[in-house]
């Protein structure tokens, strides 16, 4: 059963140490060679934990985000998150903060998504993040590791992070791919979400059945690398699995407008609701709507809290 509303919430920290500077922008036609006008532009702080913490306050909760930054573009990123008034730690690094392209070609409703590589970092720099989330990972709490590493990270950089945690008695969730997330995934950690692509790399098979992508996520739970694979699958719906077994959601029907953020949105709203402590069925329902509710705005844009509550109960209404 849910937690009472006189349960404390846990508190949630997240890492970020390849953000970017998201730029989105629309056109007629996408064409080689050509000048292409564009329509008014929109930029946002992105990246996989910066996202979280976003879509966790908007959703009435609370993070510390630490991410680094650096440059002129990494100036730029801290102006904007500032602006939301989400408490952050930033690690200064000396190449410039990134930046990723999303283009609406309005005449095909087509979605071209271009995102650059990261900044390199040092050696320093990265152990500066692992210091500073070392002194900030909240006792018994939630530490939220997301997004691509940089050139010059390590591939255990997050199996490092996942360590830390359990050396505070605190839950670690890891969104990444390839190498990071098997890093993770070999030291052990509470969630990750993978996504089915990802997930066939990682097992090195193609999942093209529901049974195969369940199999491979329950695998992920017997074999102690993950206490919940949380499976997105897109239009498809979503996977869940845990010792208690597997369940899934569709996802609500709604209209789709971009799909930027909805991975993170799932996560925040996933983190979130059992922070609260709630259940890993009502939090996956919550995760499911904020997906949803974030691809129902445009670009990179990310959910609106009423959406994700009104989906969130239509979703309580359906079996899993």
């Amino acid at each position: 059963m849910d937690a009472s509303r006189s349960t404390p919430v846990r508190p949630i920290l997240t890492l970020t140490i390849n953000p970017a500077l998201d730029v989105s922008t629309s056109t007629e036609n996408v064409v080689g060679e050509h000048k292409m006008r564009c329509g008014l532009s929109r930029l946002d702080p992105g990246g996989g934990g910066v996202n979280v913490s976003r879509v966790i306050q908007r959703l009435g909760g609370q993070t510390l985000a630490i991410y680094a930054a650096g440059g002129p573009t990494g100036e730029a990123y801290r102006k904007l998150i500032e602006a939301e008034g989400i408490p952050t730690v930033v690690v200064p690094i000396a190449g410039s903060t990134r930046e990723s392209f999303t283009v609406d070609e309005t005449s095909t409703g087509k979605q071209f998504r271009f995102v650059l590589q990261g900044p390199e970092v040092t050696e320093a720099e990265w152990r500066a993040c692992l210091d500073r989330v070392a002194a900030s990972i909240p006792h018994q709490g939630y530490v939220v590791a997301s997004g691509s590493l940089p050139p010059g990270a390590p591939d255990d950089f997050y199996a490092r992070v996942a360590r830390l945690a359990r050396e505070h008695d605190a839950r670690c969730i890891v969104d990444a791919s390839g190498p990071a997330l098997a890093a993770a995934l070999a030291e052990g950690v509470f969630l990750v979400k993978p996504s089915g692509r990802e997930l066939g790399e990682l097992v090195g098979a193609q999942l093209d059945t529901e049974e195969g992508q369940m199999n491979a996520a329950s695998t992920l739970v017997e074999h102690g690398s993950a206490e919940f694979v949380a499976l997105t699958l897109g239009g498809e719906g979503a996977v869940l699995a845990s010792a208690d077994g597997v369940i899934r959601l569709p996802v609500p029907q709604v209209k789709v407008q971009s799909t930027v953020g909805a991975g993170d949105s799932f996560l925040g709203a996933f983190v979130l609701r059992v922070a609260q402590g709630h259940d890993a069925r009502a939090a996956f329902r919550a995760a499911v709507a904020a997906g949803s509710a974030t691809a129902m705005t445009p670009a990179t844009e990310l959910c609106h809290r009423a959406d994700v509550e009104r989906l969130e109960a239509e979703l309580a209404l359906l079996p899993v």
